[in-house]
């Protein structure tokens, strides 16, 4: 081990030690300011963690979101279109026709709704087959892409604006436009 391995301070003595653990100790004796001080760091820390999710900073990925498998799935699915993302409107749009009396535009909604089952079966359905096949290819043990393949079918099924963590491609493989406020 030489000198440029250390962890670039001294150790600290045993009482210095023990001390800054006392201190960082201490809470308020009255219950109510206590509860009211940990309920203030809490909103903090869960703030501080949206925007470092909404950001993309992989700190703040849940578990099921981390790694490279993820990454990969995330990249490829947020890089194409998928049927699955129009299909909430869709839906909507369904049930508003639905609302509209005459057989004539109601036998429309049943067809158009028809179709736009099957459409998003398929897509699924290619969805994960291309993903499986990228997989395979690019990860070889099977224990790395547990779960993967349906990972990404349920980011496909979601609205492209809603999907958390936020894309990092767009359609074409293009890099996709930031999220949040911008600094103008």
């Amino acid at each position: 081990m030489s000198p440029e391995d250390g962890k670039g301070r001294p150790t600290p003595k045993r009482k210095d030690a023990q001390a800054a653990r006392q201190k960082g100790l201490t809470v308020p004796k009255d219950p109510k300011a206590a509860r009211k001080a940990a309920r203030e760091r809490d909103r903090v820390a869960r703030t501080e963690a949206r925007a470092g999710l909404m950001a993309g900073d992989t700190r703040f990925f849940p578990a099921r979101d981390r790694g490279p498998v993820k990454e990969l799935v995330r990249d490829t699915i947020d890089s194409r279109r998928t049927i699955g993302e129009v299909f909430v409107p869709a839906a909507f749009l369904v049930l508003i026709g639905g609302l509209v009396p005459g057989k004539t535009i109601q036998k429309v909604v049943l067809f158009g709704w028809t179709a736009m089952l099957i459409m998003v079966v398929v897509d699924t359905f290619i969805v994960g087959l291309m993903l499986s096949f990228k997989l395979k290819k690019t990860f070889p043990e099977k224990s790395e892409r547990k779960g993967a393949v349906s990972y990404g079918v349920l980011r496909a099924m979601q609205m492209r604006r809603f999907r958390i963590p936020p894309a990092r491609l767009g359609p074409g493989g293009r890099p996709a436009k930031p999220r949040g406020k911008s600094a103008a």
